[in-house]
């Protein structure tokens, strides 16, 4: 948790968790080569009485000498601005102060107060409210810069530590508040149980959760393994491949029922697809907060039976879009999507370059907007069509006409490709060749004479055709820029 030169930022509200903590880390502060300083969350929840807490903690830091960092904010205020719970709201404001506090230098560790009545209790909390695995974890001995060396000691453990010293501490009067469900678990649920089922309850709950943590770091290092080898990513997007969502690992000689969005008869990589789900959620989103069970069965719904096209919204302005045989998240925009559906022109991707073709040589093209260069060659031709492999993608250039346009494709766009009796809208064009739909809005086409004669993959325009009487061909090769 530590090493010699660590400056800690000792978390004290003021209650006895929390002041044991300091005057155990005071006490082995020598020892252990390490520098302390208080630091304290005013969450401004309690009035007077958390104004109070503040007084005794900036006296505590006064007379142990110490450093003292305080920090005042309105939670009520965050949470009503942001749609949270208090509890949540708390929580997030107090641990971004923590951060900040390492982040300007200040601390490089904060060290937290959590016991193993804490433990005990959140593994409750975390079952009653439904959990998965995951939430069993409960709360990790180290997450980032924070640490929590106490989480192997009972609460009475360090309140007689205290009485020992002579040293006061306070109580919070809303840990008593039976409106809430933790004071609840804490003052009625937990004695319950420890009086008539077992007395060492604690420490079993604690122990689950130390298996938990282990089984979790596992599945950490898996999904990030098959992460990095199955999605890809660019431009704020994620994409994999329904195959690979559904059947992440090569199971050899492994059987189970094909996969299916209820838990009836899943395969038996089903949780590491549901874990993989959460992992891209979270990539887009930009948090470790993850979708529920519900959203997380929406995404294996639309990959096991839903049709190219359809989408998902999810809770933080997460979309995930079904593209055929692939799945895409992205942060949703409602602008977008709407234009996305109406396949009209967006700006962002509109581009329109002039081609000026030579008698013999390379026009060379580049477009920014696709990282891409467009070299139209103009090539001599055979008498013989089979004397040729590019016959079929080739342009004759005597039958293009000026202005020769490159650009990107637009709604309504058409025209008869080679082999072909009547005219095909590129939309259709795009649906047989497996196109994305965000792919199409910045797809090239040429324009010969106002009239488009080539898209990117396509055949050409048959009447544009390199054919027995061609003098001259055009073909056309895309470069990365």
């Amino acid at each position: 948790m530590l090493a010699p030169g660590d400056r800690v930022g000792v978390a004290v509200s003021g209650g006895g968790d929390s002041v044991a903590l300091l005057r155990l880390f005071e006490s082995l502060r020598d020892k252990l080569g390490i520098t302390l300083l208080i630091v304290h969350f005013d969450h401004g929840l309690r009035g007077a009485e958390s104004e109070a807490d503040a007084r005794f903690v900036a006296e505590l830091a006064c007379e142990r000498g110490l450093e003292f960092i305080l920090e005042r904010s309105d939670v009520a205020a965050a949470a009503a601005s942001h749609k949270w719970n208090l509890e949540d709201a708390a929580r997030r404001l107090r641990y971004a102060f923590f951060a900040r506090v390492v982040a300007e230098g200040r601390a490089t560790r904060i060290a937290v107060a959590h016991t193993q009545d804490d433990q005990a209790e959140t593994v409750l909390a975390h079952l009653l409210r439904g959990t998965g695995p995951a939430g069993l974890a409960g709360i990790y001995p180290v997450a980032g810069v924070v640490v929590r060396p106490l989480l192997g000691h009972r609460r009475e453990e360090l309140r007689k530590y205290l009485r020992g010293l002579g040293q006061a501490w306070r109580e919070d009067v809303t840990n008593l508040d039976m409106r809430r469900s933790r004071a609840r678990i804490r003052e009625q649920l937990m004695p319950l149980l420890e009086r008539d089922f077992s007395p060492r309850v604690t420490d079993r709950l604690s122990r689950l959760a130390r298996l938990s943590r282990e089984d979790e770091q596992f599945w950490d290092a898996l999904v990030e393994d098959r992460f990095q080898a199955l999605v890809r990513e660019g431009d704020g997007t994620f994409v994999i491949g329904i195959r690979d969502l559904l059947a992440p690992l090569d199971l050899s000689g492994v059987t189970g029922e094909g996969m299916t969005p209820d838990n009836e008869g899943a395969k038996p990589q089903r949780a590491l697809t549901e874990r993989l789900i959460r992992r891209l959620y979270q990539s887009v989103r930009g948090e470790q907060q993850g979708p529920t069970a519900e959203r997380v069965e929406q995404v294996l719904h639309l990959a096991c039976e839903s049709t190219s096209g359809r989408r998902v919204e999810l809770p933080g302005g997460v979309q995930v879009e079904r593209s055929f045989a692939q799945l895409i998240f992205s942060r949703a925009a409602r602008t977008e999507r709407r234009l996305r559906s109406q396949e009209t022109n967006e700006q962002q991707y509109a581009y329109h370059y002039l081609v000026q073709l030579p008698d013999r040589g390379v026009a060379t093209v580049s477009v920014p907007e696709l990282k891409s260069r467009f070299c139209l060659k103009v090539i001599d031709w055979p008498i013989r069509e089979r004397d040729t492999k590019r016959e079929k993608v080739a342009l004759d250039a005597d039958l293009l006409r000026a202005p020769l346009i490159l650009r990107n494709w637009r709604p309504g766009d058409a025209y008869r490709p080679r082999g072909r009796r009547q005219t095909q809208k590129l939309k259709r064009m795009f649906l047989a060749g497996r196109i994305p739909s965000r792919e199409r809005v910045s797809w090239p086409v040429l324009e010969s004479g106002g009239r488009v004669v080539w898209a990117r993959g396509m055949p050409p325009a048959e009447e544009c055709c390199a054919g027995e009487s061609t003098r001259a061909g055009v073909v056309i090769e895309e470069q990365r820029l």
